[in-house]
């Protein structure tokens, strides 16, 4: 289905390409990023050619939504973007990410979720708290923000579905960047059933990723933590070197293959001021 023409900053919120159980989730976490946070968030202001763009055939569109924090907030970026690009063999790849992430004056983890969809059949989930601390050093970290919230229990109940399994990117930076208790999962369905994806996505990953971004919002967003010079040095260099290689790894490669170095350029250069400022 093609999406009608709309505005660059309502492209995002339109999530055109993807399944209605999947639009309808991605609406609703922004929705709850609106009501709880957005009296701390800037406006969008990135320039139209960057929220929307698309390679010169037409075969693959992209958006992109970044809404800063204000200056006294605990918020540093929100960040969401979707990519639909069209397979010569026929179908498309839909990958829709948002992520959130916190300044330096506090420890508490960042939130990502980001949808895979290679066929209607095929789904690859990654959704988590990251954390910002290393968990061995600093065992009240992993108790406060992953044993008490019981977040291991999602991925558990995820598990247990019959045609779920877990996922394992080929980054092994990537994999080291997760928490213990992250939802890294792929889930693969027979040809004709197509609908199974999306009931998994209405009936299973969607309450699990509203409670889970619930709990960053209570737990991790909306907590004042004592945080001292060094370590707030520390986890702004880490925050910074964890940015830049999500580019480097997911975006630095793809972009220009997808839209031509010229749409890359565009695009990658303003995310990156964006996530070094």
């Amino acid at each position: 289905m093609e999406p009608l023409h709309a505005e660059p900053q309502s492209k995002f919120i339109e999530f055109p390409y993807v399944c209605a159980p999947q639009r309808e989730l991605m609406v609703e976490l922004m929705s709850s990023i609106e009501t709880r946070l957005g009296s701390d968030l800037h406006p969008c202001t990135l320039p139209p050619d960057v929220q929307y763009y698309e390679n010169p055939n037409g075969s693959a569109h992209g958006s992109l939504h970044v809404r800063s924090g204000i200056p006294s907030s605990l918020i540093n970026l929100i960040l969401g973007s979707w990519i639909h690009c069209k397979l010569p063999s026929g179908g498309a790849v839909n990958i829709t990410t948002l992520s959130a992430y916190l300044r330096s004056s506090t420890n508490a983890p960042n939130f990502v979720i980001e949808f895979i969809r290679t066929s209607p059949v095929s789904l690859v989930l990654i959704l988590d708290l990251p954390p910002r601390k290393d968990l061995v050093l600093h065992p009240e970290y992993l108790k406060v923000f992953y044993e008490d919230t019981q977040l291991d229990r999602h991925r558990k109940h995820l598990q247990e579905l019959p045609v779920v399994r877990p996922y394992f990117s080929s980054s092994l930076f990537v994999r080291a960047v997760f928490s213990p208790s992250s939802i890294m999962v792929s889930i693969e369905a027979n040809d004709d059933e197509e609908e199974r994806i999306d009931d998994i996505i209405r009936d299973h990953i969607s309450p699990i990723a509203k409670e889970m971004l619930g709990t960053w919002f209570d737990v991790c967003a909306s907590v004042e933590r004592e945080v001292g010079g060094d370590e707030s040095a520390e986890l702004e260099r880490r925050d910074r070197i964890i940015k830049n290689k999500t580019i480097e790894i997911d975006l630095g490669l793809s972009y220009p293959r997808l839209f031509g170095q010229e749409v890359a350029d565009r695009v990658l250069g303003v995310l990156r001021d964006i996530l070094n400022a």
